[in-house]
Formats: C-alpha cells, structure tokens, sequence
C-alpha cells in the first residue's frame, strides 16, 4: 500500500511541462501548414510559426494566429507541430505580474481576426509573429524582434517564388514591413528556458 502511495506521489509531483509556463513565453515550433517550408527557406530559420502563452483559469493556453486568431491549449498546440516539436523562450528575469496581466488583457482585442495571409502590417488581419510582436509592443512597449521588409528575405528559392506567386501574382509588396518567427526568437533580452527539440537550442 505504501509503494503504491509513493507512486501516486511521484506521478502528481511530475510537472505536465518541461518548464513553468507563464503569461508571456513565446513558442516556436514547425508548423505543418502549406506555406511552412517557404517561411523556412525565405527566412533561414527552422520556425515556421510562433505564439505566445497565456495562462487562463490556471491552465495555459498559446494566442496564436491560425486561421481566426484564438486560443489553444498548449497540449493541443505542441501536437499540432512537426513531430511535437518546441522551444520556449522568455524575457530575461521573466515578467512581474503586473506586465503578464497586461498582456493576457491586451490579447482579447485580436481575437477573431481572420488570418493575414499577404502578410500585410494592418490590424485587420494577423499572422502568427505579427500579432505576437503586436501585443508586446502596444502593451510594454517591448520591441520582439527586428522589423523587416519583405525584400530583405530570400526569395531566390523555387518554393518561395511560387507561394509568392500564389498569394500576390505579379504584384508582390517588396516594401511591406514584417516581422517574421526567427526575428522574434532573436529578439534581443529573450532566453530560452524550456524545449522539446533535442538536437536544437
């Protein structure tokens, strides 16, 4: 009876996550979507997508930009990648709660918004890293990550040349300001505290 009360123990101890999710982390993982490999190869980057948690009645959920912006709870969005593949990264000394309770509020405003696929800075529609960046910015004024112009990523690849095809004909905006998942996870003052990816930090 006493073995098996100290593996019931054991069990509870065990933390759901490789790490404490707060309010706030940003996750990276390898989307399984159409257009994953052409971010890769235009971006250099092996993320594909990102998001940011929040915890909501105590059980942590990923705002991220999926079609209509929303919810999802972080078991579903680990599975929902490449392999269940992630890395989690956090403001240095992490937020006071202050800080998360302002961006927990600050994601309500873009939930619902279709996704941006031409990758357009407007607040009418939202990609993944756009609405991440966004939320830090409007709210703390926390700058995730450089902004770019479409023209500074690669676009030589064959995979690249079609999706922008695809999405804008012969009309592509070279000069479109975004903000994509590398630049984000290279965001100046982030530090990687959980992950499941092993051969990758």
């Amino acid at each position: 009876m006493k073995h098996g009360l100290l593996i019931f123990s054991l069990l509870v101890a065990v933390p759901a996550f490789a790490w404490q999710p707060q309010t706030g982390d940003i996750l990276f993982q390898i989307s399984r979507s159409s257009q994953s490999k052409a971010i890769q190869l235009a971006t250099h980057s092996v993320y594909s997508h990102t998001g940011m948690l929040v915890m909501r009645n105590k059980t942590p959920y990923v705002f991220e930009a999926v079609g209509p912006v929303k919810y999802t709870p972080l078991k579903q969005w680990i599975a929902q990648g490449e392999e269940g593949k992630y890395i989690v990264r956090r403001v240095s000394g992490g937020l006071t709660t202050g800080q998360q309770q302002k961006l927990a509020q600050a994601t309500k405003h873009y939930l619902g918004k279709p996704y941006d696929f031409a990758f357009s800075w407007t607040d009418d529609r939202q990609y993944c890293s756009e609405v991440v960046w966004k939320v830090y910015d409007n709210t703390l004024g926390m700058k995730m990550g450089q902004l770019q112009k479409l023209k500074d990523f690669d676009l030589s690849n064959p995979a690249v040349q079609a999706k922008l095809k695809e999405r804008y004909g012969k009309n592509i905006p070279l000069n479109e300001t975004v903000i994509s998942p590398q630049a984000v996870f290279d965001a100046p003052g982030l530090e990687t505290v959980g992950k499941e990816w092993p051969l990758l930090w």
